[in-house]
């Protein structure tokens, strides 16, 4: 079949969609599933930490595999390695397994989501690239958010509500076997456009040339730099949130068994997410620069963060979570799109992960932090301090719009001193030397 620009975006849109079906099926219980091992906050959220420690540690070797070997290769042995250590995650929960079994696994969970992080979106970018696409890439992400909503919504209710007539466990399974089904129709449909694979040689050298690049093409860019920090603090609080809301809401309600209610509230974040991809057109159309869009969401997100901890009323915290999702979904398509404009074709999953790594990073630090802080005081304190915490990203966001499509916005960047330099003295004009 001779690929198009349509076909290649309806297959992202496809691997999207069954992406997060199969994903989001226990993401209604997923945290229940580490409580139920008795396992405390502190310990909880310092597994779920070494979830996104994996994430750092794998980010840069499967960006390898995606810039040497291909797109396509890196996502279907993502796809593999999800449905193997999802097994290995229910079999933890069976046999009741200690803190150390769920952060190995936890790491090995994240090494097969790596896979997938940053060489989906290079194969997009790359295809409509060399298909001469003309439109933008904006309204492809913000589509993929619409299309990974439904997904979630039909997941996460039928994971909770499997949960609610079953186990926790069962739905771990259920997702195991999508998982399967997922790589198989990745297998099927994905084929690398406008991409020539790279010899790898050495699996170091390849790995040191991969790094190499990632600096050269990312950090080292400050428009680019300061975006990637932004996310050091904002990855780990996204991660947090997610594990905690769960158990949070079950103890507004009063009813530790209400399965069902988290379905209802992942459904209700997964609704404000489509809602949210519909949107993200009409919110960039505010802006003149997209790092203004990122500023913008960050300052909402803090704000809902922290009325969720002020406010303990169930309906009104699941009308935040959703609005917390609402933004994020709104705000990522002009992150994407901010992130891949920038970054050299050839090196483009390389950056990309080396992006995500950077969030990674910094969830390792932040998640055990908040858990500790719901252990000490309760999870409205812990949910107060991550919006606190997300005002961190505030001034870095700051200094990446001044660099922003490599041009000065208005004065020097936020916290850079300047130094006045004389004016050289004019010899007399003249008329003054007649004067």
């Amino acid at each position: 079949m001779v690929a198009t620009s349509r076909t290649v975006r309806r297959t992202y849109l496809t691997l999207v969609l069954l992406n997060a079906l199969a994903v989001s099926f226990i993401w209604g219980i997923n945290s229940l599933l580490l409580f139920q091992a008795g396992l405390s906050n502190t310990e909880a959220l310092a597994a779920n930490a070494c979830f996104t420690l994996g994430y750092a540690l794998f980010e840069v070797p499967t960006g390898t595999i995606a810039d040497t070997w291909g797109r396509r290769t890196s996502y279907l042995l993502g796809g593999l390695m999800l449905f193997a250590t999802t097994l290995l995650y229910w079999l933890a929960w069976r046999v009741h397994a200690g803190v150390a079994v769920w952060a190995g696994v936890s790491i090995l969970l994240a090494a097969g989501f790596t896979c997938f992080s940053g060489a989906t979106d290079a194969w997009l970018v790359d295809a409509l690239h060399f298909l001469r696409w003309p439109g933008r890439l904006e309204t492809v992400f913000a589509r993929a958010q619409v299309y990974g909503g439904v997904g979630t919504l039909a997941g996460s209710l039928a994971g909770a509500w499997l949960a609610q007539l079953t186990d926790v466990g069962m739905p771990f399974l259920v997702r195991a076997g999508l998982l399967l089904a997922l790589t198989v129709v990745a297998w099927r449909l994905m084929h690398d456009i406008g991409f020539t694979p790279r010899p790898a040689g050495s699996p170091l050298r390849a790995m040191r040339r991969v790094l190499d690049a990632s600096i050269r093409s990312g950090w080292r860019r400050p428009a680019l730099r300061w975006v990637m920090l932004g996310a050091f603090v904002a990855a780990g609080i996204g991660y947090f949130v997610a594990f905690v809301q769960k158990p949070y809401l079950l103890q507004l309600a009063g009813d530790q068994q209400a399965y069902g209610l988290l379905g209802v509230s992942a459904a209700l974040t997964s609704a404000a997410q489509m809602l949210g991809g519909l949107l993200a057109g009409r919110f960039r159309s505010l802006f003149r620069w997209r790092v203004s869009v990122l500023l913008t969401g960050v300052l909402l997100n803090a704000a809902l963060l922290t009325g969720l901890g002020l406010v303990g009323r169930l309906p009104v915290a699941m009308a935040m979570l959703a609005g917390n999702s609402l933004v994020s979904a709104g705000v990522l398509p002009s992150r994407q799109a901010y992130l891949n404009e920038l970054i050299p074709a050839g090196e483009r999953a390389t950056v990309l992960s080396f992006d995500s790594m950077v969030g990674s990073c910094g969830g390792v630090v932040t998640q055990p932090l908040l858990g500790r802080a719901a252990d000490m005081w309760d999870y409205p304190a812990a949910f107060v301090l991550a919006g606190l915490l997300q005002l961190v990203a505030v001034p870095l966001l700051l200094r990446a719009r001044w660099y922003e499509n490599g041009r000065l916005t208005a004065g020097p960047p936020p916290g850079t001193r300047t130094r006045r330099t004389p004016r050289p003295s004019c010899p007399p004009t003249p008329s003054r030397a007649r004067e």
